[in-house]
């Protein structure tokens, strides 16, 4: 019996003694982020899956495991068939697959504390309709089986200061404050760590990647503050630096602490804060108004400070991605082809070197041939590839930095990559470029603009299964909302200030993948004419596009002249922080192209 197949046998015996019929794991811990400590990756322990979005059912007499369209490739290779059934998260609803799996009276278990608020009323509305009950167990029967399971780490977080921050954590108190009485709110619930992190000006150590504090909030209408935390995270000097009036409480003294707002209406989104949460308010007689998190647009739209720094950080990041394409290329010529973990820690050293670098910002990226065809690709999970001669390698990475966070994604030549890879990614950057160049009225949303990045691809019958943007935050999470650019709807206008990626790509399974990225925000443009106020992007990412991989006879002229505007003002940003044989090299790399 392998591994996975004595976790399934123990998982189903604690549902047969609980007289479960099915069992809900997802991906997910108690603060509901995408990045999760060890001891919180239940999906991976029974699994073995390794993605960043995923969900398991476990049946009596069958699984079956739902990730999104990043991960089909990925999750063919690392969880086994025969225990799991294929599922796309979007495409094949679990509540409606569960729904049409278990004969009436069937019962099914899910923790509160791993779902938002939304996802357990629609599912207990779906399930009921097919006379199925959804019963709630915080006695997470993966946690009773996972002996090995990990300590939690629980590290002192760091006090940012207003240099960085361009205000203090009492004004944003103040401002969101004001929101929640125009609300006609007593209080919001503050859920998301990165909110808190961001409103009280602080950064977590726990999950370097991710540098949130661990935690949770309630913020009233009078600006005074409880912050339900482990003691343990907060630093020396945290009462001087957030003021008197925040209150500090652990979080498993929640649930009585929460009878303070009986009687009161409590701001609370539905969609993204937990389910456990929200009950437990309700029961102890608050009422919820729904809502979305009050600080999610203050923080996504960037201040002068802000943006200043972050544009910093970028330069920094821009040294190290040069310097590593300019040794990758060395190496290539003297045959040197690394293997996908050498590639990354080199980049890694690189960028240790920059001031105010603090980690990844993600696990990088390391893609060699056909390996980039799996879009969130880790060289972790397995024996690291070897770069071949002739093929295309695609790395994506990113640095938390105290003054920004970036995100880029580059795919070079290693030799000769073929015509055929040359004509994907000059129709990847196309796109790429049309989004970059594009203005547009305020009010207009991501969604309106995905198209832009999508359509010389589709003209020729491709696609990618993934968003073309997310939002990115300062020295927090490096996918960040509420904003997106996405084909799936999203009804939040871009607002000058606000931080996207624009990453359109392509995949080929088994052969390569294909990704172009920068970071760029959001502006008013400086060169509309007209009767309509105009918004445009500023590209914050400095680092050339590998014209290798090029097929010139497929752009047009203002594509040619946009790219070699791009590399001139990499050259001229750049250039002057490099060195000798990296300062040639960016020279080569940014030379003038033509049609």
């Amino acid at each position: 019996m392998t591994v996975s197949e004595e976790r399934l046998a123990v998982v189903r015996q604690l549902m047969t003694q609980a007289n479960y019929d099915a069992l809900v794991v997802p991906r997910a811990d108690e603060y509901l982020g995408e990045y999760l400590p060890l001891h919180n990756e239940r999906l991976h322990w029974l699994t073995g899956f390794t993605g960043s979005a995923g969900m398991a059912l476990v049946l009596r007499d069958k699984a079956a495991i739902f990730v999104d369209g990043r991960y089909t490739v990925q999750v063919r290779s690392q969880v086994p068939s025969h225990l799991f059934e294929y599922h796309h998260l979007a495409d094949n609803p679990q509540a409606q697959w569960l729904a049409a799996a278990l004969p009436a009276g069937s019962r099914v278990a899910c923790d509160p504390r791993l779902h938002s608020l939304q996802w357990y009323r629609d599912t207990k509305n779906t399930l009921a309709d097919a006379g199925v009950e959804l019963l709630l167990d915080t006695d997470n029967l993966i946690d009773r089986c996972w002996l090995d399971r990990p300590e939690p780490i629980c590290n002192s977080a760091l006090l940012l200061d207003e240099a960085f921050t361009g205000e203090s954590s009492k004004a944003k108190r103040q401002r969101i404050a004001a929101q929640i009485r125009a609300q006609g709110c007593d209080a919001a619930l503050i859920f998301s760590p990165d909110s808190v992190s961001w409103l009280l000006n602080i950064r977590g150590t726990d999950m370097p990647q991710l540098p949130v504090m661990q935690s949770f909030a309630i913020l009233e209408a009078s600006e005074k503050m409880t912050l339900f935390v482990d003691a343990r995270r907060l630093p020396e000097k945290f009462y001087q630096h957030v003021g008197d009036d925040v209150m500090v409480m652990d979080e498993g003294d929640s649930s009585a602490a929460f009878v303070a707002y009986s009687k009161h209406k409590v701001l609370a989104d539905a969609k993204n804060a937990g389910a456990w949460v929200q009950m437990e308010l309700a029961r102890n007689g608050a009422t919820l108004v729904q809502g979305e998190d009050p600080v999610l647009l203050p923080k996504a739209c960037k201040n002068s400070v802000e943006l200043a720094g972050t544009r910093s950080a970028h330069y920094r990041d821009a040294v190290a991605e040069v310097r590593f394409l300019a040794w990758l290329d060395g190496e290539v010529a003297a045959g040197k082809l690394h293997n996908e973990a050498e590639l990354s820690d080199h980049l890694l050293s690189l960028r240790q070197q920059g001031e105010y670098f603090h980690a990844c910002s993600f696990d990088t990226i390391s893609a060699a041939g056909a390996n980039g065809a799996m879009c969130h690709y880790n060289h972790l999970n397995g024996v690291p590839a070897r770069l071949a001669m002739d093929s295309v390698y695609l790395f994506d990475s990113g640095g938390q930095y105290t003054d920004g966070t970036t995100d880029i994604t580059r795919t070079v030549a290693i030799g000769d990559p073929g015509s055929e890879a040359r004509r994907l990614f000059t129709l990847v950057l196309k796109g790429h470029i049309a989004l970059a160049r594009s203005r547009f009225p305020f009010g207009t949303t991501g969604t309106q603009l995905d198209a832009l990045a999508r359509q010389y691809l589709w003209r020729e019958g491709y696609d990618y299964d993934h968003g073309t943007g997310h939002g990115v935050g300062v020295f927090l999470s490096v996918h960040e909302g509420p904003q997106r650019i996405s084909k799936q709807h999203n009804g939040v206008a871009l607002q000058p200030g606000m931080i996207v990626s624009n990453e359109p790509g392509y995949y080929r399974e088994g052969v390569f993948g294909i990704r172009c990225e920068n970071l760029q925000v959001v502006r008013p443009s400086k060169t509309s004419q007209g009767e309509t106020p105009m918004l445009e992007f500023e590209t914050l990412t400095l680092v050339p596009f590998d014209v290798r991989m090029l097929d010139t006879e497929l752009m047009d002229v203002e594509e040619i002249d946009w790219l070699n505007s791009y590399h001139q003002r990499v050259a001229a940003t750049i250039g002057p922080l490099l060195q000798g044989t990296d300062q040639d090299w960016l020279r080569q790399a940014t030379r003038i192209v033509g049609v």
